[in-house]
Parts: C-alpha cells; structure tokens; sequence
C-alpha cells in the first residue's frame, strides 16, 4: 500500500480572520524544496533553495517574496511546495524542527517538530471565500497557512524521493508536534 498522511489545519498567528498572514515571520529547517511541473506535481528534481523566494533558512515574513517574477511561484500562485527538511538542527523528543513561524504583532510562535522527512508550506493561495472559520468570517487569500509535515508527493513515482511504500506487516507511525509560546 503507498501511504502518505497528513495534516492541512490552517494558521493565522494574529488570531482567527485577523486578515493577512504575510507579515508573519517563517522559518524552515529545509536547504531545499522538490519543484513542481506546471500541474504542481514534483518534478523528482530536488533543488536548493539558496538564492530564492523558496529560502527560509533565515526567517522572513511570508509576502516579502511572494510576489517575485519566479516560475514555481507562479504556477502555485503563491507558496504550495514541499521543502526536503534538514537532518541536522533542534530535536524535541526524538522529533526534528521542521518549521517555525511568528506573528511580530500578538507575539504569539508556532514551532513543528516531525519525525517526516518533509513539509509543505501552503499560503493559502486557493481560499475563494468557501471556508467559514469559527466566528462565522470567511477565509479568503492571505488569511492563513499550512505547515503540513509528510513524505514527499509524488513518491511513488520518484526513485530518488523517499519510499511511501507500507508493505505487509510493517506499521505506519508518524508524529507530529505543534508547539505553540508567546
């Protein structure tokens, strides 16, 4: 069986319909990310993210580059990609640091830690005003994110990208954290 789980709760660090999310800081523990053809589907190519819009080594607020003239951006109208997280870097309870992000406002900070080897960073490029969050506001683009930890999409179909194969027997376990502090 190919298995591949994983999370989509969205974010907005400055509270439920408090607006726009891109000046909200992001880091990802990830020197690379798996671009994507023009339907959005990994290439197989593994590519580094230094000295492009995709490079959150450092932290950077999430609108700071979206709109740079790049093609991955483009096609996805917007951050939809899976980062190839680091091996190396903080750990809590066995699980890796994949993503942290900070709202420089509410003070409030999210950090994900996954035992998955990668994350994809959604920006809620495709809210169209058909999601109602609690409160009754309606989510449009830019009102939150996604930080979702996972094997690579497009697995199967990658030789070199991680094996979501589960084969009789073995047991599918995964683990995510997210920790929230102001």
């Amino acid at each position: 069986t190919v298995i591949n789980l994983t999370n989509h709760s969205y974010f907005n660090l400055a509270g439920e319909s408090s607006g726009a999310t891109y000046g909200q800081r992001v880091f990802i523990n990830a020197n690379s990310y798996t671009p994507t053809d023009k339907t959005q589907i990994p290439t197989g190519r593994i590519a580094p993210v230094k000295g492009t819009p995709f490079d959150f080594t450092t932290p950077h607020t999430i609108g700071s580059r979206i709109n740079v003239a790049n093609r991955q951006l483009l096609i996805a109208q917007g951050y939809d990609h899976n980062w190839v997280l680091n091996k190396t870097g903080p750990k809590l309870d066995g699980l890796r640091l994949a993503a942290q992000a900070s709202d420089p406002v509410s003070g409030r900070q999210l950090s994900v830690w996954t035992n998955q080897p990668g994350v994809q960073f959604y920006s809620g490029n495709f809210l169209t005003g058909t999601l109602v969050g609690i409160s009754g506001h309606i989510y449009r683009q830019t009102a939150g994110y996604t930080f979702e930890t996972q094997h690579f999409p497009n697995s199967p179909n990658q030789p070199n990208f991680p094996t979501t194969e589960l084969k009789p027997g073995q047991v599918y376990n995964t683990s995510t954290i997210f920790q929230f502090s102001s």
